[in-house]
């Protein structure tokens, strides 16, 4: 059984894949004139609630410094 650290490490690279097939994706969609602009809006838009996401789990793994 994984601990709470490597159960949100796995949940992170998890995040990082799927951002970066995105990325990839929308790089393909945007070379290829003409391009759904919606669908390019739509993926970005994912993409930062990824971002989000894998910021917000990396900072859990993080300790608390009092300062």
């Amino acid at each position: 059984m994984m601990d709470r650290n490597q159960e949100i490490r796995h949940q992170i690279e998890m995040l990082k894949s799927e951002h970066s097939d995105l990325d990839r994706a929308i790089s393909r969609i945007a070379e290829e004139p003409p391009f759904d602009q919606l669908m390019i809006q739509r993926l970005k838009k994912r993409k930062l609630i990824l971002k989000d996401q894998i910021a917000f789990l990396e900072d859990q793994l993080l300790p608390d410094i009092i300062a």
